[in-house]
């Protein structure tokens, strides 16, 4: 069967998965991004189901009453996130590790969390459950072959359902900036863990979505300030890192 997986690059993250949750381990930079990620995912799910006009609307319920699915949820920062505003969250990846690392976290803060240790086309096949939200962050430079990753992941949307993806562009700045300076000087991330080829142009995505009936509805950016040390969103830099968000028809 066709798969998206890359064992290579499961491997490469499993090695540190035992430290998904260690402020200060290879992972700190996605703590540190993790509030401007949940800003954005926050904002465009409130937009899209007008969830503002409901009567006792409140932060911490924002997202109660919609299943949000977690494609490459890692050790579970975002599917923690999730839950705790409400969503009904399944976390899928298929390094096992990081599966166990998440189950074990999130056990620990009373959170309930469907974590499956399964690729997105394994759960498509074996499982009947679908999503008014995918999630799909930093995850589609890392898998084979993309287009069937992005026809997987809106098979798994109930229509009219959004799909909020975030990646790298395949630029000269993300070459210096999202591999050689992020990787190799500021060491934001662990040496290797990008491969710039496998970085798409929102055209790329764009046309994708298309050819799975999906219809984008935003592109914002996301650039990292080196005074402020802090990652922030910015709708007129895509030349790095970009949100994407697109609805299902």
């Amino acid at each position: 069967m066709k798969t998206s997986l890359n064992q290579q690059e499961i491997e490469n993250f499993s090695k540190d998965s035992a430290h998904w949750w260690d402020l200060n381990g290879p992972f700190a930079p996605l703590h540190r991004l993790n509030p401007t990620r949940m800003s954005y995912i926050r904002d465009q799910i409130i937009k899209h189901y007008n969830l503002e006009a409901q009567k006792n609307f409140t932060a911490l319920q924002a997202l109660k009453g919609l299943k949000v699915a977690d494609i490459g949820c890692g050790g579970g920062l975002v599917s923690e996130s999730l839950a705790r505003i409400g969503a009904d969250t399944f976390g899928l990846d298929a390094d096992a590790n990081a599966i166990e690392v998440a189950r074990a976290h999130a056990d620990a803060h009373d959170l309930k969390i469907a974590y499956h240790n399964t690729t997105a086309e394994d759960f498509l096949d074996q499982d009947k459950t679908r999503f008014d939200v995918v999630c799909a962050l930093e995850i589609i430079e890392h898998v084979d072959h993309p287009a069937f990753f992005i026809e997987t992941i809106s098979k798994l949307l109930k229509p009219g359902g959004l799909l909020i993806l975030s990646t790298l562009n395949r630029t000269v700045k993300s070459a210096l900036f999202g591999i050689f300076a992020a990787e190799y000087v500021l060491n934001l991330v662990p040496k290797g863990t990008h491969t710039h080829s496998k970085f798409m142009k929102p055209s790329e995505i764009g046309a994708l979505l298309r050819q799975n009936d999906m219809k984008t509805t935003d592109v914002t950016g996301i650039r990292y300030s080196l005074k402020s040390q802090d990652f922030i969103l910015d709708k007129d830099d895509l030349s790095v890192n970009y949100f994407v968000a697109a609805h299902k028809a």
